[in-house]
């Protein structure tokens, strides 16, 4: 949740994230290179554990029926969120010009397939998330025709595409479903791993996570499959590596997925052994997740018009229509990368106390309000 927030201050604010790619390795340094990279953790975690949490539910709850109607009404929630709440804190754009189908809207996608599996078993969930894990970079070797229906389909469900609803509005699909749909299956079926004993689970979360970075490392050095695209020799071997790691996320490659998600499971064995002030300063954001997503999106957004202000800009010249969250097009504005570090900074601890109420709130109401488990 905290280094999430760095990537949002990042896209709103740096001076160059609108017109540069910060992987872009023509134009990138290694220390923008890596400040979007780390950020590459959270989406797949982010799946990944919304499909361990289904599973607990799921466990907890021991009825199927109530499991797929709480899936599946939650599904379909955060696909309604992710189209007003989340769309309108990322553009400020009233009209709705660019409907973005991100990772709220896939975790739903995810939550209303999983509430028709119930009656699967875990393992064949989990073998069925794997395959699409490892398989679906295959579907892009398909000739498929285009502008033909099969183009259309496949590119709604497995690729990063744009396509215009009206001459006013366009629909981007950021997140394609299928993909993180795999990594939430894993997720859910990983969830019988969390009912092991502590020093077997952490032994396992070890094995799992140096497996997947080793299986990341071969693959990669191979060149021949696992990512669109291919590493090259660079200038230097500093950017040699940065084009080893240059990983594509839309959609998330397998070779994304066994980097983001061997790292996930060397967090996980060695987070149990982590205790202390700010352990449980953590913990806060983390037990807020919806409401530290929506407000952060929100803040971030409001710190960048700021900025724009103070800067010289005024309302008439700030463009929420094209895709620019607010910045004027073709002008040069925003902050430097220091700069985007302290916003974030500032972000990050200005929602502690928000957070840490809520979270009190929502533990001391959740019985009576069951809005809340939504959050």
């Amino acid at each position: 949740m905290i280094i999430m927030a760095l990537d949002h201050v990042r896209d709103l604010t740096h001076i160059n994230s609108i017109s540069q790619s910060p992987t872009d390795l023509s134009t990138t340094t290694p220390i923008l290179f890596f400040t979007r990279w780390i950020t590459y953790l959270c989406a797949p975690i982010f799946v990944f554990l919304a499909g361990t949490s289904a599973y607990i539910s799921f466990k907890r709850k021991n009825n199927i029926p109530e499991s797929r109607r709480f899936l599946f009404t939650r599904g379909l929630w955060l696909i309604l969120l992710e189209f007003t709440v989340v769309n309108f804190g990322i553009f400020f754009n009233l009209g709705f010009n660019i409907f973005i189908f991100e990772v709220i809207a896939t975790i739903g996608f995810g939550f209303i397939i999983l509430s028709m599996t119930m009656k699967l078993s875990p393992k064949f969930i989990g073998i069925a998330g794997l395959v699409i894990i490892f398989c679906h970079n295959l579907l892009s070797l398909i000739p498929f025709a285009p502008n033909s229906e099969a183009k259309t389909i496949y590119s709604l469900l497995f690729s990063l595409t744009a396509m215009p609803v009206n001459s006013h509005t366009t629909f981007i699909m950021a997140y394609p479903p299928i993909p993180w749909l795999g990594i939430m299956l894993v997720g859910f079926a990983s969830g019988i791993f969390f009912e092991l004993p502590v020093e077997k689970r952490k032994s396992l979360f070890l094995k799992i996570g140096l497996t997947a970075v080793l299986l990341f490392i071969a693959l990669r050095f191979a060149n021949i499959y696992g990512d669109p695209s291919k590493w090259t020799s660079q200038k230097n071997i500093a950017y040699t590596f940065l084009s080893f790691m240059n990983i594509t996320k839309y959609p998330p490659s397998l070779l994304f997925c066994l980097i983001t998600l061997g790292i996930m499971f060397l967090i996980f064995a060695f987070a149990e052994n982590l205790k202390g002030r700010y352990w449980n300063v953590v913990n806060v954001y983390g037990k807020v997740p919806m409401f530290y997503f929506l407000v952060h999106f929100y803040l971030i957004h409001c710190v960048m018009i700021m900025i724009m202000f103070l800067q010289g800009f005024n309302w008439a010249s700030l463009d929420f229509a094209s895709g620019t969250y607010g910045r004027p097009k073709g002008v040069e504005s925003g902050v430097n990368l220091l700069t985007v570090y302290l916003i974030w900074v500032g972000v990050v601890v200005t929602l502690y106390k928000p957070c840490l109420w809520f979270g009190k709130y929502k533990s001391a109401h959740k019985q009576q309000k069951k809005w809340l488990s939504y959050f």
